[in-house]
């Protein structure tokens, strides 16, 4: 049953079906192979998609998106400008730092790579930048949207691994602060050697003024960690008092959306997160066939067989992990890999809060590692760039984000 499941899955994505149609036919296939009657298909899709905790995913994605279409990131981009923009090359640091705010609203990475893209790569160029560097360097900031909370995979992971939302989002942000640091350090050497010109001079009114320009949307955040840390609502409340404080921050105080913009935004939104349920739908099929034939447990039980040595066993996760993102949109790759781990990593004795975070990395890697890498994409149409291009020039901030990977592997300061 495990070369049948894995053979037709891998050999349907192969073909260009869909993830979420090729997770479905192969366990359809194991199904009619086994005689077992075809009811339990639509049974089990709608009750994988019956589930209070995945109401938060659409609306933090129609959040973020509410967000991104109107000039928070700009004015989120001036104030971390007014911040870091002294320094050599600041429009790099800001291009980070500006990505680590815009990623405590959105949860997205693509949407962080868009927002911040939009008003930086054209600023960067005319501030003698390379057009190629500033591209790759916000395509890999922007992947600090999924480790940052909230954080829409972080979500997944919970609902997949029966983990509280609330712990990973409170254990997120070191690995998110972590990544930034390591970038902030490619960028700085890269300004230094390429003589980049400093951005706005270091001024506390300067400062003051973008705070209260930036101050509605960087309440965002407190406003939504604020209340899940604080028990006042669940992530899935905190979700939708995000979207009620994004329509009326664009509506009523920055007035950069109108209402027959806002109804754009909810269905471009509502079609994203169509495609993400049914792929969460049919994986419950595909989790249904792994558990019925005990598939992890062969898995696991055959790669500790090889090896007990937790140190090998987590590089070799870590290594199956990356290999997948390069493959796999991240969704999709967390959905099918988290059930196999878990009884690997469950018998190591290794937190499951620690590992949701090391797998999430592993994949947010993914997201700058072509062919499937949204985040370059994203960057690509933005900056009329090549994709090409772009990822030659984004290897160095790779190798960063894998030793930023392997560092939350192997020194776990604060999972709990």
């Amino acid at each position: 049953m495990l070369a049948l499941l894995a053979i037709s899955l891998i050999l349907f994505m192969m073909l260009g079906v869909p993830v979420a149609i090729s997770i479905g036919l192969s366990s359809l296939l194991v199904l009619i192979t086994n005689d077992i009657p075809l009811i339990l298909l639509p049974q089990r899709m709608f009750a994988g998609a019956d589930s209070f905790p995945l109401v938060a995913i659409p609306f933090f994605i129609l959040a973020g998106n509410l967000l991104a279409k109107g000039n928070v990131s700009k004015r989120l981009v001036d104030f971390a400008d007014s911040l870091l923009g002294f320094v050599k090359g600041g429009l790099s640091a800001v291009a980070i730092l500006g990505s680590m705010f815009f990623a405590a609203i959105s949860g997205s990475a693509a949407a962080t790579t868009a927002a911040i893209g939009a008003p930086l790569i054209p600023e960067m160029e005319n501030k003698g930048y390379e057009k190629v560097f500033a591209s790759a360097l916000i395509a890999a900031s922007g992947t600090i949207g999924i480790i940052i909370p909230p954080s829409v995979p972080m979500i997944l992971y919970a609902i997949i691994a029966d983990q509280s939302v609330a712990r990973l989002f409170m254990n997120g942000f070191l690995p998110g602060i972590l990544m930034a640091v390591a970038l902030m350090i490619i960028a700085i050497y890269r300004a230094n050697k390429k003589d980049y010109p400093r951005g706005s001079k270091f001024d506390l009114r300067n400062i003051w003024d973008r705070f209260k320009e930036s101050f509605w949307g960087l309440l965002t955040p407190i406003i939504i960690l604020g209340g899940i840390f604080s028990g006042y609502f669940t992530p899935s409340e905190a979700a939708v008092i995000a979207v009620d404080y994004a329509v009326f921050v664009a509506l009523f105080i920055y007035k950069d959306l109108k209402w027959k913009d806002i109804i754009k935004i909810v269905i471009d939104s509502g079609v994203t997160m169509s495609l993400i349920m049914l792929l969460i739908a049919t994986s419950k099929v595909f989790s249904w066939v792994l558990a019925n034939w005990q598939l992890p447990k062969i898995i696991a039980s055959s790669v500790l067989g090889l090896t007990e040595n937790t140190f090998l066993i987590l590089l070799f996760i870590n290594i199956i992990i990356l290999i997948a993102g390069v493959f796999m949109e991240t969704a999709s790759a967390l959905i099918i890999l988290t059930p196999v781990f878990l009884p690997i990593v469950s018998s190591l004795g290794i937190n499951l809060i620690h590992f949701g975070l090391i797998e999430i990395i592993g994949l947010s890697i993914g997201m700058i590692t072509p062919p499937v890498a949204i985040n370059i994409y994203v960057a690509s149409s933005v900056s009329n760039l090549s994709m090409e291009k772009i990822s030659r020039a984004i290897l160095p901030m790779i190798a960063a984000m894998v030793i930023t990977l392997l560092a939350v592997t192997y020194i776990p300061l604060m999972f709990y």
